[in-house]
């Protein structure tokens, strides 16, 4: 049995449909290898609404839920380093990433999870725990692709004027989106529908500055829209696929790298198996 370690903050419905989705393939047969052996939580009960609908989800789910508030572990210390990151490099915020990352992996220590899933987990982990375990995390853009949060790939795409994108399954390492892809998928944004889109955001262009128009309209506007719809489309049937690899051995994680039929690769392509979202949709059953 190829068992998982889920982090996830549990801050919104997309990552209890995450779980849910997983979950119901396991049960379905489709990740019969494939055992999810704890959650792991940054935010404690009663710490907001969405976290404990994502707890109480878990546990009608019968998987062990370790929470340890990331919001209560030397508070002081936490904020000193954000404010240091702002500036540049923080030594500050990395002691803070360490010390945690210890008390996650002295909580969960009991558990031999083969990889861990980072499924909406809002923190960046520092080195020793990416040492420790082989990590995976969804990226919504390709390899070598725009970094940072989806809100932020998709100004940066817009920004560019480029005519593709996609989603990856890539390793984690503490350089944040930089580790090596495992799987992943691309899509136009040109063409058809995202052409009359394109054209309405080179007129707003004339008027405003592209951060004036993400101040003003963020993730109400119109191209922005449609480019994260497209995405959103892919990441629940990438990560499934990807799991089903994995758990087959038809992917395999040894330290830094991934491997396919014993050879290093950058990366495996896998357009056609998941990116024909029209006509299995995993995202779409779930709303």
């Amino acid at each position: 049995m190829y068992e998982i370690g889920w982090f996830s903050t549990g801050r919104d419905k997309a990552a209890r449909d995450l779980l849910k989705v997983v979950y119901d393939n396991i049960k379905e047969g489709k990740l019969a290898n494939l055992k999810i052996s704890f959650i792991f939580s940054n935010r404690g009960g009663g710490e907001t609404k969405e976290s404990d609908l994502f707890f109480e989800l878990a546990r009608n789910l019968g998987i062990e839920v370790i929470s340890f508030s990331s919001g209560s572990f030397s508070p002081e210390l936490r904020e000193r380093g954000l404010r240091e990151e702002k500036r540049g490099k923080s030594r500050l915020i990395e002691d803070w990433r360490r010390l945690y990352d210890r008390e996650i992996m002295k909580r969960a220590g009991r558990f031999r999870p083969h990889l861990l899933v980072l499924a909406g987990y809002m923190l960046i982990l520092g080195g020793e725990i990416c040492q420790r375990y082989s990590i995976i995390n969804l990226h919504p853009a390709l390899p070598q692709g725009p970094r940072g949060t989806w809100q932020e790939v998709i100004w940066k795409l817009i920004e560019g004027g480029l005519d593709e994108t996609g989603v990856m399954i890539h390793l984690v390492t503490p350089e944040l989106d930089a580790g090596p892809p495992l799987t992943y998928c691309r899509f136009p944004i040109r063409g058809g529908k995202f052409d009359l889109l394109w054209q309405e955001m080179k007129e707003k262009l004339k008027k405003k500055s592209l951060k004036e128009i993400n101040e003003e309209e963020g993730e109400n506007e119109s191209l922005f829209q449609e480019i994260r719809r497209e995405e959103v489309k892919r990441e629940l049937p990438l990560m499934v696929h990807t799991l089903k690899l994995l758990s087959e051995g038809k992917l395999k994680v040894k330290g830094r790298r991934v491997f396919q039929k014993g050879k290093i690769i950058s990366g495996l392509p896998v357009d056609r198996e998941i990116c024909n979202p029209s006509e299995n949709n995993v995202w779409e059953n779930q709303k």
